[in-house]
């Protein structure tokens, strides 16, 4: 029991952090130019692939996010 709790508010901080990076980056020119279509990947513009892959990562970090919650086992 003590183990557990050393590893779920690790798991449970690094999911935060990594969404908010994510998000914050989501809204920068960095990754999301604005009128950029180039490159493309099998037909689809830039800015297309770029916020799906974006969106698959977020579905990622929110499952991860399920299994280390420090409540998750109330």
């Amino acid at each position: 029991m003590q183990n557990d709790k050393l590893k779920y508010p690790t798991g449970w901080a690094f999911c935060k952090i990594a969404v908010l990076i994510l998000l914050v980056l989501t809204f920068t020119p960095l990754i999301t130019p604005s009128g950029k279509y180039e490159p493309s990947l099998m037909g689809l513009p830039y800015t297309l692939w770029v916020g799906m892959i974006q969106a698959i990562i977020l579905v990622g970090i929110t499952w991860l996010g399920t299994q280390v919650h420090p409540g998750r086992n109330d």
